[in-house]
């Protein structure tokens, strides 16, 4: 769940402008409400309210877009290739502006990482942020992405390629490795969503 304090009749404006629809708040403190692909935002005076399975898309289009995040990554499987699992967050200076998991099915860890990274850039860039300092646990990926490194691997070749594209979207980022520690949110979610397979 997020809290976004904002104009509530300028949000609903932006949610109807993009084709959402808004309805009549549920109790007398509601003053609207409105659904878009698995989440639910609620409005009452001064802030909205986002709750659901995916609420990254609903928060995109209520918050103002520009300015600088920071994009944490992570991948996990349990094999290499096994069972595997994403986990993101996307911080700015006013703290977590949003989190995710997911489970991918069967991947190697190095596809696992690269899944993780795609869906941190794809949230960011519906965000809308303009600048984006993504950083990850995984020294290959990183070095790719830099082109340090090359890959012979196909599938790794095409994600990167995805990575590319994504990036090219915002007018300035950067990619650095950090320790686990400094990852550990994006950790815990991989795991916590593989814990579910």
């Amino acid at each position: 769940m997020s809290v976004i304090e904002c104009d509530v009749e300028e949000a609903r404006k932006r949610l109807e402008e993009a084709d959402v629809a808004v309805e009549s708040g549920n109790t007398d403190h509601e003053r609207w409400r409105a659904s878009r692909q698995g989440a639910t935002a609620v409005a009452y005076d001064n802030k909205v309210v986002v709750q659901g399975s995916n609420p990254q898309g609903i928060e995109a289009l209520l918050r103002d877009a520009g300015g600088r995040a920071h994009v944490y990554f992570d991948g996990a499987c349990r094999g290499n290739p096994g069972p595997a699992a994403i986990g993101w967050v996307i911080v700015t200076g006013d703290g977590i502006v949003a989190e995710g998991n997911d489970t991918i099915g069967r991947a190697t860890n190095n596809q696992a990482e690269y899944e993780a990274l795609i869906a941190a850039l794809e949230t960011a860039r519906d965000f809308g942020y303009d600048e984006v300092h993504v950083r990850g646990d995984s020294e290959l990926i990183v070095n790719q992405v830099r082109g340090e490194y090359d890959t012979t691997n196909p599938d790794l070749r095409e994600k990167r390629v995805t990575v590319h594209e994504l990036l090219a979207s915002f007018d300035e980022w950067t990619i650095e490795h950090v320790p686990r520690e400094i990852n550990d949110r994006a950790d815990d979610l991989a795991n916590e969503a593989l814990d579910q397979v």
